[in-house]
């Protein structure tokens, strides 16, 4: 597992507020770069790659921090 370049603490959440808090964030890293959101909705798990997809960024994957849920995606453009 490789470090992502910035970790984006939304636990306690409810979805959307962790994919909102990911795409105002996204675009300040440079292309290439990983956002690792925490996010313990169950929602995020879904909510987070559909809007990878929409947006035309990488989802690369999902993972568990320190006993959390989080989910990293790579800034495609």
């Amino acid at each position: 597992m490789n470090d992502p370049d910035e970790v984006l603490d939304c636990l306690g959440q409810r979805c959307p507020l962790p994919v909102i808090a990911a795409a105002r964030r996204l675009p300040e890293l440079p292309v290439g770069g990983v956002l690792r959101v925490l996010a313990d909705d169950p929602a995020a798990a879904i909510d987070i790659p559909a809007w990878c997809r929409m947006r035309g960024q990488e989802f690369v994957d999902s993972l568990t921090v320190d006993g959390s849920p989080a989910y990293d995606i790579r800034r495609a453009h």
